[in-house]
């Protein structure tokens, strides 16, 4: 290796190592609230969807393991596809860890379960970026039998409440290029597209509210 490419490599580390220090110091204390999460008191809210169905959203859970199962059976192929872009038949127990046992800070998650049965409809959930404490990755997957009624964009905006929360300014999406839904969905989110390869598309969605721009949730019910 050059010289130039060791003082390349330095700058690098040292940029890295500046933001991610930023970020910490423009987070705030954690809240209270973050650990009640952390201890499983998770809070949620019953929202009414644009078709008049009723679903409680709250935050992802430890012991939510079997729910998240029982979703991801009730997907179709073509929905598991879309979500992982490779078959899959099942999610392994250390994918069920992983998906559920989150800190709520660098790891979110907001599952909607279904009102009248408790089963589990949709996740939405974003992942912060090793090399980007600003950035995360998001992800957004429903139930098959509710995709269509608005549920994705309600998960959607409020998981970008969440991270604003947690000083994260952007999300990135990779979508399956034949994911119409989800393309669209992230559209209305004013999602830029900034990425193309053959079967794949890659979107940025700016967390920084625009100037008198508010977003309009489902109407809440009491919990």
């Amino acid at each position: 290796m050059m010289v130039n490419d060791h003082i390349h490599a330095a700058l690098a580390r040292e940029r890295r190592d500046t933001l991610v220090a930023e970020a910490a110091a423009a987070r705030p204390a954690r809240p209270a609230r973050a650990r009640r999460l952390q201890a499983g008191a998770t809070p949620g809210n019953r929202t009414v969807l644009r078709d008049g169905s009723h679903v409680l959203i709250r935050p992802v859970r430890s012991t939510d393991a079997p729910l998240l199962a029982d979703g991801f059976a009730r997907l179709s192929a073509t929905s598991r596809w879309m979500r992982f872009l490779t078959p899959k038949k099942e999610l392994s127990p250390a994918e069920l860890r992983y998906f559920t046992d989150l800190d709520h800070h660098d790891h979110e998650a907001l599952g909607a379960l279904d009102h009248r049965d408790g089963r589990g409809v949709g996740v939405a959930r974003y992942v912060r970026q090793a090399d980007d404490p600003w950035g995360a990755d998001v992800a957004v997957t429903i139930v098959d039998e509710w995709q269509g009624r608005g549920l994705g964009t309600e998960l959607l905006a409020r998981l970008s409440d969440r991270a604003r929360e947690e000083n994260i300014r952007r999300f990135t999406a990779l979508v399956a290029a034949e994911n119409v839904a989800v393309g669209g969905l992230l559209r209305n989110a004013r999602a830029r597209l900034v990425g193309r390869e053959s079967d794949t598309l890659e979107y940025e969605i700016s967390l920084v509210p625009a100037t008198g721009q508010a977003r309009v949730p489902g109407a809440l019910l009491p919990r």
